[in-house]
């Protein structure tokens, strides 16, 4: 039985359960893969610093108290190098967590053992495009791969996933997903919370059957059409998650890792939110929001001073309501049970215990300003221009979809410049006659995410008739530093700017809901000398 119906064919099947992940009829399609495969030898002469083996497969976690749940996975090795450059999350689906510094070079021998193609991009990193994952590259049940690359990026919080074209949303759903963290000199001369006080969090939505199994999908087109959307929250792979602190300082680290789901966090006493870094590292200054938002593969980082707070202190992280993210037909016509704006619980902390280490002060000065400015883009007088709409029931960028190795003219750019890039969502039709009658125009949120660079967000603007709305979120914005993410609203305009440096080649710019992503909205450009 194949185990994932392709998106074609799921569109004519409303109101059914996604075949491929992971109820009773796919069970034993989905544990009984490819069956464990021998890892490459290691390289007697080989210059790199760290070395790893990455497993693509099939498993069972204990997450709801009944049944094991299965899942798909990241199993890694460490084969070379500091024993601390590869950490397991305890009791959690995700994969392992890749700790490097920058100037490192890296080899992972990549196998997959699951029974589809599968391919691992690396989030956020800078990297020749045959290392970048795309989905060109994708490599059938059994086969191996070397990723073999130089960290480049400065000190921040990465993260790796699928990119199979068509099925990323399903193979993240399913558990394919772990960090990749660098550290710098610069950072390391900061004076962050280190060690046990500097905590990874990856909030994920899934939602679960009654035999604990998860469920994909199951809510018909429009639940495909929006992006899936789950109704319980888990935290590192875990629902009901809290956290026992000690009264001091921590470094939260939050990948927003769900596949369609936006989050507006906000601590539950209303103690604002202290940002130090976002996508691509720390940002000049600390900056403090009273809210955050947080779009599916966006990354923030957050100084959280519990030491002001008394042992036997408890506080939630929330996700406050918002509105604008999609229409009220579009609502009206999704059986989502949490829908995106909706308030609810994230995570609990207790502050269980004094401090065993002598306080911390939050720095004044985190990272130096940026290496490039307006001045240095070609194409100041004509801004390349980007436009996110629905049409002819797919989800499209300038009107087009995805194509594997397609690249159109307007989506060429030369090496070593730097250039304006406007990024428009405005509203299109969702539907002409036939049952519904009429039409319906749709328009949604679009977390945007380029591959092969981190950017700088320059500019933002709002259609008259979606302010309302956006003033809902806007005030949660950190558009201060490196980004390789941006949430794009209905009726928004962003103007980032871009530096292709350091590598020719083929990458892809999408939307970051997965859904969107595999229903089309993805497109290739391409780096030219």
């Amino acid at each position: 039985m194949k185990n994932h119906m392709n998106r074609r064919e799921f569109l004519h099947l409303t109101g059914v359960v996604f075949g491929g992940l992971l109820l009773t009829g796919a069970a034993g399609t989905f544990l009984n893969g490819c069956a464990p495969l021998t890892t490459r030898p290691i390289p007697v002469d080989s210059p790199v610093d760290l070395e790893f083996s990455l497993r693509a497969i099939s498993s069972e976690v204990q997450m709801l108290p009944g049944r094991p749940t299965r899942v798909w996975r990241y199993e890694g090795e460490l084969l070379r190098g500091d024993p601390n450059a590869m950490q397991v999350l305890p009791n959690s689906y995700l994969g392992p967590i890749f700790r490097v510094k920058k100037g490192q070079r890296v080899r992972i021998f990549f196998t997959n053992e699951l029974p589809e193609a599968t391919v691992v991009h690396w989030h956020g990193l800078h990297l020749p495009d045959t290392m970048d994952g795309h989905p060109r590259f994708a490599m059938g049940s059994g086969e191996k791969f070397t990723y073999e690359f130089e960290i480049m990026n400065r000190a921040g919080t990465y993260w790796y996933h699928p990119h199979p074209h068509g099925q990323t949303g399903a193979q993240v759903y399913a558990g394919l997903a772990g960090l990749f963290i660098v550290s710098d000199e610069e950072e390391a001369s900061v004076g962050l919370p280190e060690g046990k006080y500097d905590l990874p969090l990856v909030i994920q939505d899934r939602i679960f059957a009654d035999d604990d199994q998860l469920v994909y999908q199951s809510g018909g087109m429009m639940n495909v059409m929006m992006g899936f959307l789950g109704d319980r929250i888990l935290v590192n792979g875990r629902p009901d998650y809290s956290l026992s602190v000690d009264a001091h300082p921590y470094r939260l680290r939050l990948l927003n890792g769900s596949n369609s789901r936006i989050y507006k966090l906000a601590w539950s006493d209303g103690t604002p939110l202290t940002v130090i870094g976002t996508d691509g590292g720390l940002i000049e200054k600390p900056v403090q929001r009273d809210y955050v938002m947080l779009a599916p593969a966006e990354r923030i980082e957050l100084w959280a001073d519990f030491g002001q707070y008394s042992p036997g202190t408890t506080l939630t992280l929330k996700s406050l309501e918002f509105s604008g993210t999609d229409s009220e037909q579009m609502m009206m016509m999704n059986s989502t049970p949490l829908p995106n704006g909706a308030e609810f619980d994230i995570l609990q902390v207790r502050v269980d215990r004094a401090a065993e280490e002598p306080n911390l002060q939050l720095p004044e000065i985190l990272s130096g300003s940026h290496s490039f400015s307006l001045r240095d883009a070609v194409n100041v007088a004509k801004t390349r221009s980007f436009v996110l709409e629905f049409k002819r029931m797919n989800w499209t960028i300038n009107g087009r979809t995805f194509d594997m190795k397609a690249v159109a003219d307007d989506e060429k750019v030369k090496l070593g410049e730097s250039e304006l890039w406007l990024i428009t969502n405005q509203p299109g039709t969702m539907m002409h006659g036939g049952m519904m009658g009429g039409s319906m125009s749709e328009e949604m949120a679009h977390p945007i995410h380029i591959h092969g660079l981190q950017f700088l967000i320059l500019d933002r603007q709002i259609r008259p008739e979606k302010e309302k709305e956006w003033e809902t979120v806007q005030a949660g914005y950190v558009d201060s530093g490196w980004k390789d993410t941006v949430l794009i609203m209905p009726g928004e305009s962003v103007k980032l700017l871009l530096r292709f440096e350091d590598f020719t080649g083929l990458y892809m710019y999408h939307c970051h809901n997965l859904e969107h992503e595999d229903l089309g909205m993805m497109r290739n450009y391409q780096v030219v000398t």
